[in-house]
């Protein structure tokens, strides 16, 4: 299960990084929200998948510290998203803005000449 996650999570950081260097500004857009999406699951699988365990205590009862899921990962995750989300609609705008003023979307403002 490590291997598998530690494969998914590299060959998706490594596609975003080779998103990042390609010359379109939707491509760097893209290659960016790919490597946030690399780093979240990296962080949640930092604190361990645990399968059918509750994240918090129970009211009343004081359960083993090393059976409870750690929420901290969890919650850092759903922060990380919500602020990648309002940055990419950030990013999505100035785009989208750069490519009015210019009329190209290429990320050095002009097109290579052949």
């Amino acid at each position: 299960m490590e291997l598998a996650l530690s494969l998914a999570i590299g060959i998706i950081f490594g596609a975003g990084i080779w998103l990042l260097l390609r010359p379109r500004s939707f491509q760097v857009l893209t290659g960016l929200m790919l490597m946030s999406y690399a780093v979240n699951l990296f962080i949640f699988v930092m604190g361990r998948v645990w399968l059918d365990q509750p994240p918090l205590t129970p009211a009343g009862n004081t359960p083993d510290p090393r059976v409870l899921a750690d929420p901290l990962p969890q919650a850092l995750v759903l922060t990380a998203i919500v602020i990648g989300f309002a940055t990419t609609a950030l990013y999505l705008v100035v785009m989208i803005g750069a490519r009015g003023l210019t009329g190209t979307d290429h990320v050095d403002g002009e097109e290579p000449e052949l």
